[in-house]
């Protein structure tokens, strides 16, 4: 049966160092791996929730002085929204040039269109990440699910959390606050988050845009010891992904994870099972209730590989935990936004810091001794069936992530659904009633077909005409380019 984490033991055990020649090594895979350099002179500060990253947030912005760069999934038109927006047209009043992004899809329903106007009347410049197109049918998979400030180029904030109330939950109708974790860096590092910025703020541009008008530091100064490596990964690189494989890989003692939408993909599953094999203690800490209960299920129906690695995996018995962290041997520790799933390392624009330093990681570490302290961990009973924590109590869905988590959730169908057809692997209980499911709507389907043929048709022949025609009007672009490149050179050569 299921038992609350608190009744377990959490003696870790002796760390065995790595001599000077293996963290070399080390420090080259990484860098290489994510594309990101290590810097150092950097000071961390962890914080929990919304109660303290937005005082943080709000204080550093009232006191800027010559820029405020601003990236958030969600900017909802509530009490928090008009707080931070009204905040930051004051500063851009007085001259401070402030920047921001949000993201269309994450605007959705939220009415931040709206509550960016006085920010657009007093100066500020705001651009919204990847509208829709005619031209580009699937572009909209891409999402900006980045979550960061960035202050005068001395202080920079990365983390999961949104500006929203749904953070701060609301007492009078019993909404707890989403657990949630992001990190306050100052030092050299800050220069790299302000890169990443500047990175989105060009893909959000359209073609008559200027560039990011701030300068960056090139030679900031030191303000503590920490070692930080700055993660901005981008659609296609899979840097993350990469880093998230050798982290698994190279974790000698300990890897601890939290994460709000865990869809694994078969390699990084394995990468994980081979670690608890060898020794490590494996620890996964995701929502036992979360406002996308279909993406729940789908993550639960994973569980049984990874306990039967002896990975321990428990859920949160709060409201939603949103939190994507990692920790591994007391040394290293991740904070950001990516999710452990295909859409997070693969289609979007995500951004984390990885730090390198025993004191932050031993603070990660009891941090996440404390949130095991109100999870339930989750078993295999002598039946050896997954034995589930409560029943999530439902909320409405909200509109953080839902990209990702569709694409997280197709991801997880396709990779049931062709195991069953292929007959590559045994398929656990949990997979049964998703099987189920796509059955039926196969079914459905077929009877729809029949019965009402245009009903199937016509949808497909409208797809098809529009990528049609939108790799017509591409040709015809790129032909005329070229034409036009080609009398350019012609020119230049004449002359």
């Amino acid at each position: 049966m299921a038992t609350t984490a608190a009744s377990q033991s959490s003696v870790i055990p002796p760390l065995r160092r790595a001599t000077p020649e293996l963290r070399r090594l080390a420090e080259q895979v990484f860098t290489r791996a994510a594309g990101a350099p290590l810097v150092a002179g950097n000071a961390v500060r962890i914080l929990r929730d919304a109660d303290e990253h937005y005082p943080a947030w709000l204080e550093a912005i009232a006191g800027a002085r010559h820029s405020v760069l601003f990236e958030n999934y969600i900017i909802a038109n509530d009490a928090v929204g008009r707080e931070f927006v009204a905040t930051l047209a004051e500063r851009a009043r007085t001259g401070v040039v402030v920047r921001l992004i949000y993201d269309w899809m994450g605007a959705l329903g939220v009415g931040t269109g709206n509550l960016l106007q006085p920010l657009i009347d007093a100066g500020g410049i705001v651009r919204c990440f990847n509208r829709p197109r005619l031209d580009s049918p699937f572009g909209w998979l891409t999402r900006d699910h980045r979550k960061m400030v960035a202050v005068d180029g001395i202080v920079g904030y990365v983390t999961g959390i949104c500006v929203s109330s749904k953070w701060q939950g609301n007492p009078a109708r019993g909404l707890e606050p989403w657990r949630d974790t992001g990190i306050e860096v100052r030092g050299p590092a800050v220069a790299d988050i302000q890169r990443a910025f500047a990175q989105t703020w060009a893909a959000a541009a359209a073609d008559d845009e200027d560039a990011l008008d701030v300068n960056v530091a090139d030679n900031p100064a030191k303000a503590g010891d920490v070692l930080v490596r700055v993660l901005a990964s981008q659609p296609t690189t899979a840097g993350m992904y990469r880093l998230d494989q050798m982290i698994a890989a190279m974790a000698r003692d300990t890897l601890w994870l939290t994460d709000a939408y865990f869809v694994g993909v078969t390699p990084y599953v394995q990468a994980l099972r081979a670690a608890a094999k060898d020794g490590v203690d494996v620890r996964l800490l995701v929502p036992g209730t979360s406002d996308l209960p279909m993406l729940a299920q789908l993550s639960r129906s994973g569980y049984r590989t990874l306990l039967e690695a002896g990975i321990r995996v428990f859920e949160w018995n709060g409201a939603m935990l949103h939190a994507k962290t990692a920790v591994a041997d007391c040394r290293w520790a991740r904070v950001g936004s990516t999710n452990l799933n295909i859409a997070s390392w693969i289609s979007n624009y995500e951004l984390d810091v990885a730090i390198e330093d025993e004191g932050v990681a031993r603070r990660m570490q009891d941090m996440y001794e404390e949130d095991l302290g109100n999870a339930t961990e989750i078993v295999l009973s002598e039946r050896r069936r997954v034995t589930p924590s409560a029943r999530p109590r439902r909320q409405a869905a909200g509109s953080a992530g839902r990209a990702a988590r569709a694409a997280a959730g197709a991801l997880r169908i396709g990779n049931t659904v062709g195991a069953a057809l292929s007959n590559r692997r045994t398929l656990g209980r949990a997979e049964s009633g998703l099987m189920s499911g796509v059955a039926l709507t196969f079914f459905a389907l077929a009877v729809v077909a029949v019965m009402a043929p245009r009903v199937i048709t016509l949808p497909l022949a409208l797809l098809a005409v529009w990528i049609a025609t939108t790799l017509l009007v591409r040709a015809w672009r790129a032909r005329n380019r070229g034409e036009e490149n080609r009398r350019s050179e012609k020119g230049d050569t004449d002359t």
